[in-house]
């Protein structure tokens, strides 16, 4: 463990673990407390469909993935990026729903069928209140992978790479709504953050971890 961290030392950003979990469990056992609920007149024009459990969980995957190519294959720069879009977000969402207890009343009463996919369903809705939803981290975080995948030089240039991430985002994002997860509203306070987020990560320049440059020789005048 020791010879790991010194190996990779910007694993600290860890740390925010300790920080992330435990406001969020927090949170999560304040359920049963009053909140706002959040609706819009969009969420009533989608319909429930429970294929769309499959990108939802994909998520998970999709961000530890691009998590663990960064932190391995990447700079340091470029995971720092993905780390600090990831966090300010997740942060925010964190204070939000602190200061502003909220939550909706989409889900479904009945499921209307029954397969493996409502199954899978079912046991998503055990698992997961339909509280402190806003705005949407599955949608913040898929965009910042997403982008954290364009701007990898190895990545980006990758079609089939980009193409599949752009594809598993957009999915992610639908799939919020049509398994009554979120809010429309949720989803679009999700988008406005993430591009906001990306503007400032990847657009302005910051000091993320400069590269080291090697000094370079003296020449020798003759």
């Amino acid at each position: 463990m020791k010879a790991f961290f010194q190996k990779y030392k910007h694993a600290w950003v860890l740390l925010y673990g300790f920080i992330y979990l435990p406001w969020f469990f927090w949170l999560e056992s304040r359920a049963n407390q009053p909140y706002h609920v959040i609706h819009v007149w969009l969420d009533d024009k989608i319909p429930f469909v429970e294929y769309f459990i499959v990108p939802y969980l994909l998520w998970f995957v999709y961000i530890a993935a691009v998590f663990l190519y960064l932190f391995f294959k990447g700079t340091k720069k470029e995971f720092y990026r993905y780390c600090f879009f990831l966090f300010t977000g997740m942060t925010l969402f964190l204070v939000i729903s602190t200061i502003y207890p909220n939550g909706h009343l989409l889900r479904p009463t009945e499921l209307p069928r029954h397969n493996i996919f409502t199954f899978a369903v079912q046991i998503l809705y055990q698992a997961d209140t339909p509280t402190n939803i806003f705005p949407s981290i599955h949608v913040f975080n898929s965009i910042a992978a997403h982008r954290a995948v364009v701007n990898n030089p190895k990545l980006g240039r990758n079609r089939l790479i980009y193409g599949g991430s752009f594809i598993l985002m957009i999915s992610i994002i639908l799939a919020t709504m049509f398994l009554k997860q979120h809010s429309a509203l949720d989803v679009m306070a999700g988008i406005v953050l993430g591009t906001l987020m990306d503007q400032i990560v990847y657009r302005m320049e910051f000091s993320f971890a400069r590269e080291r440059v090697p000094k370079r020789k003296r020449e020798t005048v003759i």
